[in-house]
């Protein structure tokens, strides 16, 4: 646990390139929590081409900003396309999924209050 939370102080107060702070990795999905919180989450993910998360859901909101690449988020049977700079509200209890359609980096902020 002590690494853990010395890996995140490395990120306090300073200026970071988000994209900067995960990698791709060859046919996987790469994951980086940034701020854990009882009121919400932020996460970086890095895609590799073709992968995604299979369609779920969650209940409380959640906001994807593509920091780099081409994607294709599903929410409620709704195809919608981000492309770097671009974002998106996933709305709580409603089905969404995702599917890189080019390598893809992501930052999701979810809001449980």
């Amino acid at each position: 646990m002590k690494s853990k939370m010395k890996e995140k102080d490395k990120l306090q107060a300073q200026a970071l390139k988000l994209a900067d702070l995960i990698n791709y990795q060859d046919g996987s999905v790469v994951s980086r929590e940034i701020i854990s919180k009882k009121t919400g989450t932020i996460t970086l993910f890095a895609f590799d081409q073709g992968q995604g998360l299979s369609e779920h859901t969650a209940p409380f909101d959640a906001l994807v900003y593509c920091l780099a690449g081409e994607t294709e988020v599903t929410i409620s049977g709704n195809p919608i396309r981000l492309r770097e700079g671009e974002m998106v509200i996933m709305p709580a209890h409603k089905p969404h999924a995702l599917k890189a359609l080019q390598r893809f980096k992501m930052l999701l902020i979810m809001v449980r209050s």
